[in-house]
């Protein structure tokens, strides 16, 4: 008679078991603050300051004071202008310049990377003043560039955003063999061409995960927005609209937890969008 041979179960090793374990702490701890965010924007106000992680009569009141305050729906609008401009020119400045400094050997080509690592050590908070005068005097010739406009806060953003993006887009195009370019130069394909119909979608993972960091960077922003929005009321952003729950006299919690969970659905949303490519964006970051 023919023996069944029974599948040889593979035991886990200690440590992959013990990295499991931390991986599942580290999501827990991540995902406490979102639920407790989203529990207390549904509380009813009796009971907003109760420990207790659950309620048996869910209200909608909170989001309701959010949506019926004064000029919400204009500051989603302008916090979805600025955060998918700086998306937009972020992946395009990124990869030509990550091309650039990949493709080319030029004078200076070592200074422009080491710059790139330096600027990301700056902290922002030492920059606010400088560029508080700087759109100031760039406002007295271009008045869309001056202060309480949306433009220098999209390029202000921009600026923080590009670095961190055209170092992580250069292992991408680092990753592309030469010969494929020489390949296609053979085929009678410009540069031009080969830049954009061959190598753009190679890298497009990339651009995938630096677009996703471009727009929260760009969707969250406070402090910029508040130093360079502070008078005109049409142009202010959500993470400024959410001042208007923090009440000397008493917080808003219920506020500004809903507002807080109202901020987040587009980050979902985007994120949702473009999961599929960002995981291979994220190992192909890592490889280069």
């Amino acid at each position: 008679m023919a023996t069944v041979s029974r599948p040889v179960r593979k035991r886990r090793r200690p440590g992959r078991l013990i990295a499991e374990i931390a991986c599942c702490v580290i999501a827990a701890l991540v995902a406490v603050p979102l639920y407790w965010m989203v529990l207390s924007a549904f509380k009813p106000a009796g009971e907003i300051q109760s420990p207790a992680p659950w309620t048996f009569a869910p209200s909608f009141d909170s989001f309701e004071r959010v949506l019926d305050s004064q000029g919400f729906g204009r500051y989603f609008v302008n916090s979805a202008i600025v955060a998918l401009c700086v998306v937009a020119l972020s992946m395009l400045l990124s990869f030509l310049s990550a091309v650039a400094l990949t493709r080319f050997r030029f004078k200076g080509r070592t200074v422009l990377l080491v710059m790139l690592l330096v600027a990301q050590m700056v902290p922002v908070e030492a920059l606010t003043i400088p560029l508080f005068f700087m759109v100031q005097q760039a406002g007295s010739a271009v008045p869309a560039l001056g202060l309480n406009e949306l433009a220098p806060l999209v390029l202000v953003n921009l600026a923080f955003s590009l670095p961190f993006a055209i170092w992580m887009l250069r292992g991408f195009v680092a990753a592309v063999p030469a010969e494929l370019e020489e390949a296609a130069a053979l085929d009678g394909a410009s540069r031009l061409r080969f830049t954009w119909q061959v190598l753009f979608p190679l890298v497009a993972p990339g651009l995938v995960a630096t677009s996703v960091l471009a727009f929260i960077h760009a969707w969250n922003d406070f402090l910029f927005a508040q130093t360079l929005i502070f008078s005109d009321v049409d142009n202010r952003t959500l993470p400024q609209a959410m001042r208007v729950f923090y009440k000397p006299e008493e917080l808003d919690w219920g506020g500004i937890m809903a507002g807080a969970t109202l901020m987040t659905i587009p980050v979902l949303i985007f994120f949702i969008f473009v999961q599929r490519h960002l995981a291979s964006g994220l190992s192909g970051a890592v490889k280069g």
